[in-house]
This record gives structure tokens, C-alpha cells and sequence, in this order.
């Protein structure tokens, strides 16, 4: 196998890796103020993508792919909303373990690693393309 095709395979596994870390972040902010159906219930629980770096035998490499989905076990958020349905006996609600500041910063990062690795997906297209040309002529 060539090069290009490793390096292709390398930035597609984290494409992948990246893309799902994307998914797990929209569902986390989706569900950012959803409560629980009823009086003192738990609401959503954020979710965090687990990552591993696993060998790819056929082009004899490591790359990174999404391993599990583990649930964030920190507090809920407390409000005090007496009329609320979902309020327990003290009037107050719980409301997803989600920071909309958090899920932003992560989305803002998996955004960053996803363009890296297509930008190294084009620049071998490019290669390619420039060697093709060149054997051309």
C-alpha cells in the first residue's frame, strides 16, 4: 500500500473519530434544559466521547477511533421552579449536568481537528493530482 493511501486512511479514521465526537456534543446541547418527566426525576446526563488509538493492520499505523460513550457524573443543575411539573417536594428541579459554554468549546475543537484532517485528505488529492499530471507529459 502507498503512502497517500496510509495518510488517507490515517485522516479518515480521525474524520470519523471527529465527526462522532460532533454528534455526541449536538445531542448534549439538544438536551442541555430537558427535565425529568416527573417530580424529582433525573433528567438527561451529559455524555462524553471515549477515544482510542487502535492499530490499523492493513496499513500498519495507529489511528484514533470513538471507543465508548461514558456518562459525565457530575451534579445536575438545581433550580428552584416550584410550579414546574417535574419539581420535588421542595420546589426545585434538576436540570441536565450540561454547560452550553463547555459543549461550544469541545464543538469548537472537534470542529478544528475535523478540518486538520481533511485539510490532509485535499493536500494528498492534491499530490496525487500534480503526479498524474506530471506522468502525463
Amino acid at each position: 500500500m502507498d503512502k497517500a493511501s496510509e495518510t488517507l486512511q490515517i485522516a479518515a479514521a480521525g474524520l470519523r473519530a471527529q465527526s462522532a465526537r460532533m454528534r455526541i456534543i449536538a445531542e448534549n446541547v439538544a438536551n442541555a434544559d430537558s427535565t425529568g418527566q416527573t417530580p424529582g426525576a433525573d433528567p438527561y446526563q451529559r455524555q462524553i466521547p471515549v477515544f482510542e488509538s487502535e492499530l490499523n493492520r492493513e496499513i500498519d499505523a495507529r489511528v484514533v477511533r470513538m471507543n465508548d460513550v461514558r456518562l459525565d457524573d457530575s451534579d445536575f443543575r438545581m433550580v428552584y421552579e416550584p410550579g414546574h411539573p417535574a419539581a420535588d417536594g421542595e420546589g426545585y428541579v434538576k436540570y441536565p449536568n450540561v454547560s452550553s459554554l463547555i459543549e461550544l468549546m469541545d464543538m469548537r475543537d472537534a470542529q478544528r481537528s475535523y478540518e486538520a484532517n481533511l485539510t490532509m485528505v485535499e493536500g494528498t488529492r492534491r499530490m496525487l493530482e500534480r503526479t498524474l499530471d506530471l506522468l502525463r507529459r
